[in-house]
């Protein structure tokens, strides 16, 4: 009888238990992820910090390694979506970066600024006079982004990117 108590027990516990834990487990997870994400969502302006490699991937803006004072922001609407990115890096990265983007160092146009009025003062760029500035937008078919590079080759040696990728569904 006591056996048989027992094993019931143990039943009910497997069978209801574990899943019920489990389902509190995962509930916690996914408000924390939701949380996360308003977060993310809430912000006005750059963040000083790495956009995930997926937002990397997606709009296709390879940041090189070892680039610093690196800052992200992403907007989104039903016509379009963008992220702004903004990093320094070094002369050889410049040109790793545009040859991953699919352009060249040659593509860049001294002098210009590629990035529109609208887009700078969406996250607060200035391009000033007194810098070396350098731009080329690069052009993709749909669905894939097109980019605007600005660059600010002032300091060769650690060239400040400008990238505003727009993506439209």
């Amino acid at each position: 009888m006591i056996r048989r108590r027992v094993l019931t027990a143990v039943v009910i516990v497997l069978l209801i238990g574990i899943p019920a834990g489990y389902l509190v487990i995962s509930a916690q997870q996914s408000r924390a992820s939701g949380r996360d994400k308003e977060a993310e969502s809430s912000v006005t302006g750059l963040q000083d910090s790495w956009p995930s490699k997926m937002k990397r991937r997606v709009f296709e803006v390879p940041i090189p390694g070892g680039s610093t004072e690196v800052a992200y922001f992403e907007t989104s609407n039903w016509k379009s979506s963008r992220l702004y990115v903004e990093f320094t890096t070094t002369g050889a990265g410049l040109d790793d970066f545009l040859n991953d983007v699919g352009t060249s160092r040659a593509a860049l146009d001294a002098q210009d600024v590629t990035i529109s009025e609208r887009d700078a003062h969406t996250v607060g760029w200035k391009f000033p006079g007194g810098h070396d500035w350098s731009a080329t937008t690069h052009r993709q078919k749909d669905p894939r982004p097109s980019q605007d590079i600005t660059v600010d080759l002032t300091d060769p040696a650690a060239p400040r990117v400008y990238v505003v990728s727009t993506a439209t569904p």
